[in-house]
C-alpha cells in the first residue's frame, strides 16, 4: 500500500526589519505615561527624600517598579482587547452612577494637579531668572500654557507623541546631576539592595509619599486611551508590553537619581554642619535647584531646573488630555488628538479650560497654591483604590477580556499591589488631612 506523504507544515517567521519596524509603531503609550508620572509632586517627593534620609528609601524603588509594571500592563491590555478607554468600560460595567461619582473626583484632582505642575514652572523660574533676567513666573507660565494648548491642538496623534518622546529624553538631566554630585557609589549600592527602615512618622509619611506618588489615577487612563486612540490590537501586544515595563523602569530610575543627586548633597552638607550653621531647607523641588548650586555646581542646579521645567510642561499637557479623554469618554463625546476642534469640540473645550485654570491659579498674587494641591492630594488618595478596585474586576471578566483575564498568578500579584497601595495610600491621606494645617 502506497504511503501518503507527510505534509510539512512551513512557519513564517517575520523578517528581523520587519519586527523591529512593527516594534517602533507599537511603542509609546507606555514609556510616555510613565515618564510624565514623574511630575513636579514626584519629583519634589523623591527630592525630599533624598534631602531628608539620604540612600535610605533608594530599595523602596524596586517593589515600587513591579507594582507600576502590574497596574500599567493591566490597563494597556484592557484597550488593545477592547478597543474601549478606561471610562468607557467603567460606564458600561458598573452604571453611570458610579461613573459620575469618579468622574468628578477625578476632574477636580486632576485640576488641582495641573494647578500644582503650572506651580512648578513657576519653583523653576528663579534658576533661569538669574542668567536670562526677562524669565520670571509669569513669563514662563503663561508660555508653558501657550505651548502645551497649541501643541496637543495643533498636531496629529504622531507629532504630539513624537514631542511628548522628546520631554521624557530631557528627565536624562537627572541621571547626569546624579553623577555630577559624585556620590559614594558603594553606599548607594548597599542602600539599594538592603531594606532599611527608620522608626519615625517622618520616614514612614516620606516612604508612603514615595509609593503614593508612582501610582496615580489618571495614569491608568491616560495609558488604555493612548493605547486605543493609538490603535494597538492584542496582535501587536508583546510589543505594547515591552513598552510599559520599559517606561516603568526608566521612570524609577530617574527617580533613583533624583533620590541619589539630592542625598549626596543637601543631605551630606546637614549632616557634617559646622557648630552653629544653619541647615539648607528645602520645602520644594524649585528649592532644591537652588540649593545645588553652592554644593554641586551651576551646571548641576541647571539640568535640576531644566529636569523641573520639563516636567512640569509635560505632565501639564497630559493630566487635562488624560481628564479630557475620561469625560468625553464617559459621556459619549468625540475626543482624540487625531480630531479637529469642530469635530471634538467639548474635547478641546474641557482640554483648554484646564489648562486656563490650572496656570491662572498661579499668576493671582496671594492664591491659595497650598491649599489647591494639598486639597487634589486628598482627592487623589480617595479615588486611587477606587480606580484599581474597578480595573481588577474589570480584567477579570472573561465576557470582556475572553481569554486574556488575569491568570492566578497575576491576580495575586495585583491584588497584593492594590492592597498594599490602597491601604498606604488611605493612611497617607488621613495623615494629611490630620497635620494639613497649612491647607486651609
Amino acid at each position: 500500500m502506497e504511503s501518503t506523504p507527510t505534509l510539512k507544515r512551513s512557519v513564517t517567521r517575520p523578517k528581523p526589519w520587519r519586527t523591529l519596524l512593527m516594534f517602533f509603531s507599537v511603542i509609546g503609550p507606555g514609556i510616555i505615561t510613565a515618564n510624565a508620572d514623574n511630575d513636579v509632586g514626584g519629583i519634589q517627593t523623591y527630592s525630599l527624600a533624598g534631602a531628608q534620609f539620604g540612600y535610605t528609601m533608594l530599595w523602596l524603588l524596586i517593589p515600587v517598579t513591579v507594582a507600576l509594571i502590574v497596574t500599567q500592563e493591566m490597563c494597556a491590555r484592557m484597550g488593545a482587547v477592547t478597543g474601549k478607554g478606561l471610562a468607557d468600560l467603567i460606564r458600561e460595567n458598573f452604571g453611570v452612577r458610579v461613573t459620575f461619582v469618579v468622574l468628578l473626583l477625578f476632574v477636580f484632582g486632576d485640576l488641582g494637579n495641573t494647578a500644582a505642575e503650572f506651580a512648578g514652572v513657576a519653583y523653576a523660574s528663579p534658576v533661569f531668572q538669574h542668567y536670562v533676567p526677562l524669565l520670571n513666573k509669569y513669563v514662563l507660565v503663561v508660555g508653558a500654557a501657550v505651548f502645551v494648548f497649541t501643541m496637543v491642538t495643533r498636531g496629529s496623534y504622531k507629532v504630539v507623541e513624537k514631542i511628548f518622546f522628546a520631554f521624557c529624553t530631557v528627565y536624562l538631566a537627572y541621571v547626569v546631576s546624579g553623577f555630577l554630585v559624585h556620590p559614594p557609589w558603594h553606599e548607594v549600592l548597599a542602600q539599594t539592595f538592603i531594606p532599611h527602615f527608620k522608626p519615625t512618622q517622618a520616614y514612614l509619611l516620606t516612604a508612603i509619599g514615595v509609593i503614593g506618588t508612582t501610582i496615580s489615577p489618571w495614569m491608568q487612563f491616560y495609558i488604555q486611551s493612548a493605547v486605543v486612540e493609538k490603535g494597538v490590537r492584542i496582535k501587536d501586544y508583546p510589543f505594547s508590553r515591552i513598552d510599559v515595563v520599559t517606561g516603568a523602569i526608566i521612570t524609577d530610575i530617574i527617580a533613583y537619581f533624583i533620590i541619589v543627586a539630592c542625598a549626596a548633597t543637601i543631605y551630606v552638607a546637614n549632616l557634617h554642619l559646622a557648630p552653629g550653621a544653619k541647615p539648607l531647607d528645602v520645602e520644594n523641588a524649585g528649592d532644591v535647584a537652588r540649593a545645588l548650586a553652592p554644593l554641586a555646581g551651576k551646571y548641576a542646579s541647571l539640568l535640576f531646573a531644566l529636569g523641573l521645567l520639563n516636567a512640569a510642561v509635560f505632565t501639564a499637557s497630559i493630566l487635562p488630555l488624560s481628564t479630557a479623554y475620561y469625560v468625553c469618554e464617559a459621556f459619549g463625546f468625540e475626543s482624540g488628538v487625531e480630531k479637529r476642534f469642530r469635530e471634538a469640540p467639548v474635547f478641546y473645550a474641557l482640554y483648554l479650560a484646564l489648562i486656563v485654570i490650572g496656570g491662572g491659579f498661579v499668576l493671582i498674587p496671594n492664591a491659595p497654591l497650598v491649599a489647591i494641591i494639598f486639597y487634589s492630594q486628598v482627592l487623589n488618595g480617595v479615588l486611587l483604590p477606587v480606580v484599581l478596585v474597578l480595573m481588577l474586576l474589570l480584567i477579570n471578566r472573561p465576557r470582556l477580556m475572553g481569554s486574556y483575564v488575569n491568570g492566578w498568578a497575576f491576580n495575586a500579584i495585583a491584588w497584593a499591589t492594590v492592597a498594599i497601595v490602597g491601604l498606604l495610600t488611605v493612611v497617607s491621606t488621613v495623615q494629611t488631612i490630620v497635620s494639613g494645617n497649612g491647607a486651609g
